[in-house]
């Protein structure tokens, strides 16, 4: 067998979709384990939609999780350009050999003339399918036609019979060729269709084993009939199942973002979101385990562990994987990607992460890492530790300051944390705990009051710790809000 050659052929006209970003990874980890070749192809002929900064999303996408290829963008190789808009003259090339040979003609229909018979077609219960109109145009009408300035596309004439093709996942799959019509090669504009360019790619290429969505399936049976036109060995194929939301439709904005960078910008981890995707629908015969390495999913990567039902997508179910990253993170690197949150949020500017900035982001994610999902939560549900002007959530305000004698703790606790000599989570806790004995009462009449007022929430980290990475200035001053706070409220109501 040839060495294993597989590509990844996203099209530039947005995001990188979750369920790209789960084909590249099976192509990737197929190409590891098999030691062969991993490309990365940008098919951009859609120029319309196509944009250079959905080329860039792509690649930075990929590379964040890790995906890296062997030929492509940025990294050149044999077989290129790697960019099919650069590949027009391979693809005019190999319609002028099939027009030759009388496998593909030229069709001068208009899209209204082909609706209208397409209407009346369906009008008698009959499904459409072109009507070859234009297969033995004579030259007369196609000169006629020429000069009214009508711009044929080029059309592949599908022979009779049946079109069979070996799927790795499904065995022997077999379509009836009356099922097809002769579609669209080359467009009056020049530009090369899907499935045209996709051949004549795959093969010029070298692609062995073409890894792809289920999606893709009904282009097949044309895919195959083209690479036996044109004389190219035909690839294996392995049409790996959709990724769907809970709900069993297709997964979209609704289920939780289908956008790889949106997931990096919450602060997933990208081991993490590898570790999940590869799961989709990859059956490892390991059903006790759920947390993979990168060197683990190649090492136990096959296409026939690959179920052919399609896989959910559990934000749920993420957000745990994702939570067992983090708390095997070092909150160093953890703390350089909260940073990178804050930058892109625009809360800070560059020159606000000093070394000692740093290094209470860094505190700060020790005290929270248990808790969290990813990163940006620190952000959405604790802005209290970049903010002093935080909001009281208004039922903790009520139920914890408002009651009467809290102002009276609030200040025996300020005396108290006035006089410590440092700010370690132990003085703390053994001074709260002293005041509370003096004062007779129980520890957590001080601590919730306490909690309160330093993060305007009733739930969080340890008070002691998060006491401790606020440090005594910030912690005083916080108190000291909260008491004008509460004779704000006694004064106005």
């Amino acid at each position: 067998m040839d060495r294993v050659r597989v590509r990844f052929a996203p099209s530039p006209t947005g995001f990188l979709h979750l369920g790209g970003a789960r084909t590249a990874l099976f192509n990737w980890a197929f190409a590891r384990k098999m030691k062969g070749t991993f490309i990365l192809r940008i098919e951009d002929t859609d120029v319309v939609r196509s944009t250079e900064a959905s080329v860039e999303v792509i690649l930075e996408s990929l590379e964040w999780l890790g995906l890296h290829w062997d030929e492509g963008p940025r990294v050149g190789g044999p077989y290129g350009p790697y960019f099919q808009s650069e590949r027009l003259h391979f693809y005019r090339e190999y319609a002028e050999k099939l027009l030759r040979e009388g496998l593909a003609y030229r069709c001068y229909c208009t899209p209204e003339e082909l609706e209208e018979r397409r209407q009346m077609v369906i009008a008698k219960g009959e499904s459409w399918r072109y009507d070859r109109k234009c297969y033995a145009l004579p030259d007369a009408e196609r000169k006629r036609l020429e000069e009214q300035g009508r711009k044929p596309v080029l059309r592949f004439f599908i022979p009779p019979g049946t079109t069979t093709f070996q799927d790795m996942l499904r065995g022997e799959v077999l379509f009836h060729n009356q099922e097809l019509d002769d579609f669209v090669i080359m467009k009056s504009d020049g530009m090369p269709t899907y499935n045209f360019a996709c051949v004549v790619d795959d093969a010029l290429m070298r692609i062995t084993h073409v890894i792809r969505g289920d999606d893709h399936i009904s282009n097949t049976p044309r895919q195959v009939l083209l690479y036996r036109a044109l004389d190219f060995p035909v690839p294996e194929f392995a049409h790996i199942p959709m990724i769907l939301g809970k709900d069993r439709t297709r997964l979209s904005k609704r289920h939780g973002s289908p956008s790889v960078t949106y997931y990096r910008d919450k602060g997933y981890l990208p081991e993490a979101m590898l570790n999940y995707l590869a799961r989709l629908s990859w059956a490892t015969g390991e059903e006790e385990k759920e947390i993979f390495t990168r060197e683990e999913i190649i090492e136990r990567f096959s296409l026939s562990q690959v179920t052919k039902h399609a896989a959910v997508f559990d934000l749920d179910k993420l957000n745990w994987m994702n939570g067992v990253y983090i708390r095997k993170t070092d909150n160093r690197y953890l703390a350089s990607l909260l940073r990178d949150i804050l930058l892109r949020e625009g809360r800070f500017r560059e020159e606000d992460f000093t070394p000692e900035f740093l290094e209470y982001l860094e505190n700060l994610i020790a005290i929270m890492k248990d808790r969290l999902k990813y990163l940006a939560q620190i952000v959405e549900e604790a802005d209290y530790f970049f903010r002093e002007d935080f909001a009281f959530d208004p039922e903790a305000f009520e139920k914890v300051l408002l009651p009467e004698g809290t102002e009276e703790i609030l200040r025996e606790c300020l005396k108290a944390l006035q006089d410590l000599p440092d700010f370690t989570v132990e003085t703390l806790e053994n001074a709260i705990r002293k005041k509370a004995e003096e004062l007779n009462l129980k520890a957590a009449r001080l601590i919730h009051p306490l909690r309160v007022s330093v993060s305007g929430q009733k739930v969080g980290p340890g008070l002691f710790e998060l006491l401790s990475v606020l440090r005594k200035e910030r912690v005083l001053k916080r108190i000291e809000r909260a008491l004008d706070a509460l004779e704000e409220r006694r004064r106005t109501s």
